[in-house]
C-alpha cells in the first residue's frame, strides 16, 4: 500500500494545517493515517450503504406504485413491470460483476456499476412516459446489483470466512433500515410531493455512493485471476460451486427465502392499500414493521453464531419462514381480512429471513476465497432471477385478495425448509 512519503504534496498541506482534525507522521501509511484500512468501521458503513442500493431503490418507492399507475393512466400489471424488469435485471447483470470484479478487483468495477445506478435515477425522476421509467429502472438495476454483490464480497475479502458470517448479519441489522425507512418515508415523499420525489431521493443516495467509493474504498481483491473473465473458466468455476452439496443447499435456502419477500414486495402496496383501505403513509408503517421482524432476526443471528453455528442458525431460520408462510396461507383462506392477518405472520417471516440470509450467505461463499466474485454473482443471478418470476406471478395473479400473495409467500418458506433438510442438515461441513 502506498505510503505518506509518496503522497507527499498531501502530507506537506497536512503539516502547514490544512487538514488540522488530521494527526500523521512520516512512517504512517497512508491508508493508516487517513483512517481508512479496510477493517475500519467507515468502511463497514461505505459497505452497508453499497449493499442498502438494493432494498432502498425497491422499497422507497413502493408506496408510489398506485400513484404511478393514476400518474401514468396505466394498469396494475405494467406498473408491477417497473419492480419485476428490476429484478431481472439486478439478477441477470450480478453475473457479470463477480468475474469482472474477480479479474480487474473490486472498486472500479463497483464504482462504474454505481455511476450507471446514479443516471439511471436521474432518468426515473425526469421520466415522461412508463416506457421511460422502466428504461430508468433497468439503468437502476444494472448499476446498482454491482454494489450488492462486491459489497458482500468484499466483506468476505477482508474478514475471511470465520467472521464474515458476524459481520454480515451486523450488516444486515443496519442495511435493514434503508427498508425500514424507506416506506415511511416514500410515504410522505408521495403524498406531500408526488411519485418522483423517491426517485430524486434515490439520486442523491447514489451520488453519496459514488464519492464514498472514490475517496474512502480501496481494493480489497488479492488473487486477482487473469482468466476470470474467460468464458470457459467463468463456467468452469459456476460449475464447481454448483457441485458443491454445501453451496447448492445454501443457494436454495437464500433464493427461496428472498423470493418470498419480493412476494410481500410485489403484492403488500396493493393488499394493504386496495384491499384493506390503508393510505401511502400507514403502508409505509406496516412494511417497516415487518422490516423490524429482519433487524431481530439478524441480531440473534449475528449474537449466536459464535455458539451453534452457522448450519443451526440456517435452519432455524428456515423453518421460521415456513410456519409464518404456512400461517399466513391459512388467514388468507379462512378468509380473515384484517391487517394483523397479513402483518404478524410477515413479521415472524422477516425474523426468520434475518437468522438465515446473513449466515447462509457466509456459509455459502465463505469456503471459495479465490472465487468469491463468482460465488456472490452466481447466486444474486439465481436468487434475484427466481425472485422476480414470483413477484411477477404474484402481481398477474392479483384478484382483490391476499391470497395470491400468501400462497408464494408459504410456497417459499416451505422451500427454504425443504432444502435445508435434504441438503443442509445432513452434510460434510
Amino acid at each position: 500500500m502506498p505510503s505518506i512519503d509518496k503522497q507527499g504534496y498531501i502530507y506537506e498541506e497536512i503539516k502547514r494545517g490544512k487538514y488540522p482534525w488530521i494527526y500523521c507522521d512520516a512512517t504512517t501509511e497512508w491508508n493508516e493515517f487517513m483512517g481508512l484500512r479496510p477493517d475500519t468501521l467507515i468502511v463497514v458503513i461505505l459497505l452497508t450503504l453499497l449493499t442498502a442500493l438494493g432494498p432502498i431503490t425497491t422499497d422507497l418507492y413502493l408506496p408510489a406504485l398506485p400513484a404511478i399507475q393514476e400518474f401514468f393512466h396505466t394498469d396494475v400489471p405494467t406498473v408491477q413491470l417497473t419492480l419485476s424488469v428490476y429484478m431481472v435485471v439486478f439478477g441477470l447483470c450480478q453475473i457479470f460483476y463477480g468475474p469482472l470484479s474477480d479479474r480487474f478487483g473490486r472498486k472500479p468495477i463497483i464504482l462504474v456499476g454505481t455511476l450507471i445506478y446514479l443516471f439511471g435515477s436521474v432518468v426515473c425522476v425526469l421520466a415522461p412516459k412508463i416506457e421511460i421509467l422502466i428504461a430508468g429502472r433497468i439503468l437502476q438495476a444494472l448499476g446498482g446489483c454491482a454494489g450488492v454483490i462486491l459489497a458482500r464480497t468484499m466483506v468476505r475479502d477482508i474478514y475471511g470466512q470465520s467472521h464474515s458470517a458476524r459481520i454480515l448479519s451486523y450488516m444486515g441489522t443496519a442495511m435493514a433500515l434503508a427498508p425500514a425507512l424507506g416506506p415511511i418515508i416514500g410515504g410522505y415523499l408521495t403524498i406531500i410531493y408526488g411519485w418522483q420525489a423517491s426517485f430524486v431521493i434515490l439520486a442523491v443516495f447514489g451520488g453519496i455512493c459514488v464519492l464514498g467509493i472514490i475517496f474512502i474504498l480501496q481494493e480489497t481483491n488479492q488473487y486477482k485471476d487473469p482468466h476470470a473473465i474467460h468464458p470457459r473458466q467463468t463456467l468452469r468455476n459456476f460449475m464447481t460451486l454448483l457441485h458443491d452439496r454445501s453451496y447448492t443447499g445454501y443457494l436454495l435456502i437464500i433464493t427461496f427465502s428472498y423470493s418470498g419477500l419480493f412476494a410481500f414486495i410485489s403484492g403488500s402496496a396493493f393488499v394493504f392499500i386496495k384491499i384493506l383501505g390503508l393510505s401511502a403513509d400507514q403502508y409505509g408503517y406496516c412494511f417497516t414493521t415487518a422490516v423490524v421482524g429482519y433487524m431481530i432476526g439478524t441480531q440473534i443471528g449475528g449474537r449466536i453464531v459464535g455458539t451453534i453455528g452457522i448450519v443451526r442458525i440456517a435452519g432455524i431460520g428456515a423453518l421460521t419462514c415456513a410456519i409464518a408462510g404456512i400461517s399466513m396461507l391459512i388467514m388468507a383462506i379462512i378468509p380473515v381480512v384484517h391487517v394483523a392477518a397479513v402483518l404478524a405472520p410477515m413479521v415472524l417471516y422477516m425474523t426468520g429471513l434475518g437468522m438465515t440470509f446473513p449466515t447462509s450467505l457466509a456459509g455459502l461463499i465463505g469456503p471459495f476465497p479465490k472465487m468469491v466474485g463468482a460465488a456472490s454473482s452466481l447466486t444474486g443471478f439465481i436468487q434475484n432471477s427466481f425472485a422476480a418470476f414470483v413477484g411477477l406471478m404474484v402481481a398477474h395473479s392479483f384478484n382483490m385478495t391476499q391470497l395470491p400473495m400468501a400462497i408464494g409467500i408459504c410456497l417459499m418458506g416451505v422451500g427454504a425448509w425443504a432444502s435445508y433438510r435434504l441438503l443442509i442438515h445432513k452434510s460434510t461441513p
